[in-house]
């Protein structure tokens, strides 16, 4: 079964930093997470997809195998690099079913992994909230993290009022790979989503899932589509861009002016070239 966009990891030095930068772009930002490993989080919701912006925050917890490892110690290791998008996680509707499929395809390196925490509500109540997580690799990709997640309870962990955005961010696009030579990440690509008939192209290779394109594309085709060059992270696929839906480019573009926040024209997107060393991209509908 082809797994949609769950969310996306943007690793930060600072955290304090960072949710000021989304809250300046227009973003609701959730109260301050904290995973029991000791990496800390602010979420960014829109309607079944989220931005986790993540720091260490208690590195002296990173210890150990299971969740520590490979998502703490490997995002302490991303923060190191640089500030950016280091993971990228798909919905799982049986993660165990994906933990035998991610074997299957040669690309799991984890069994299921489940974990809690609390959440702050809007109101200022707290629950807890549970997921169990299975990870990937592309052998091809080190510094890139790829992983299923199963939430125990979604109605628990979404709320319609962290997903009221002043930049009217309505839903997730898509994610934006780059790599000098897509087409080498083909199978991997597809043994991840699962789906089983991607595109290929002249400038890269692309994933339509239930709730977003997972598209990887050279660093030249990148700028030709969204008017900013990346900067690779070493050998392999790196995350360099999110795409996300808006109703009105212009009343996005005056959120984010409002907010300080520099973005450019092109093509009919609207580009956030350096948000924390990220690319935000925002599209209307119509230009899809």
């Amino acid at each position: 079964m082809p797994r949609g966009l769950d969310h996306i990891v943007h690793a930060v030095r600072d955290l304090d930093a960072a949710a000021d930068f989304y809250r300046r772009a227009g973003f609701t930002v959730s109260a301050r997470n904290v995973h029991p490993w000791g990496t800390h989080n602010h979420v960014v919701q829109l309607p079944g997809f989220f931005i986790e912006v993540l720091t260490v925050g208690e590195p002296g917890k990173l210890v150990g195998e299971g969740l520590a490892r490979v998502f703490g110690i490997a995002n302490r290791d991303a923060i190191a690099r640089g500030d950016g998008f280091s993971m990228l996680a798909l919905e799982s509707r049986d993660i165990n079913a994906d933990v035998e499929d991610f074997k299957r395809h040669g690309i799991g390196i984890s069994s299921a992994l489940p974990f809690t925490r609390d959440a702050t509500l809007p109101d200022g109540s707290t629950i807890t909230v549970g997921f169990t997580l299975a990870f990937a690799r592309d052998d091809m990709s080190p510094h890139a993290g790829f992983f299923a997640i199963q939430h125990r309870d979604p109605a628990l962990f979404y709320k319609k009022e962290l997903q009221q955005h002043a930049n009217r961010a309505s839903g997730v696009l898509g994610a934006v790979l780059v790599a000098d030579n897509p087409s080498d990440h083909h199978i991997f690509l597809g043994a991840l989503t699962g789906a089983r008939d991607l595109h290929s192209s002249s400038i890269g290779v692309t994933a339509n899932t239930p709730r977003g394109d997972v598209e990887i594309i050279e660093a030249i085709s990148f700028r030709d589509q969204f008017g900013t060059l990346p900067k690779l992270d070493g050998e392999g696929a790196s995350i360099k861009g999110l795409r996300l839906a808006v109703p009105d480019i212009d009343a996005t573009e005056r959120a984010l002016k409002s907010g300080g926040v520099a973005s450019h024209r092109h093509i009919g997107r609207l580009v956030v070239p350096s948000g924390v060393g990220a690319t935000l991209i925002f599209e209307t509908p119509s230009k899809i």
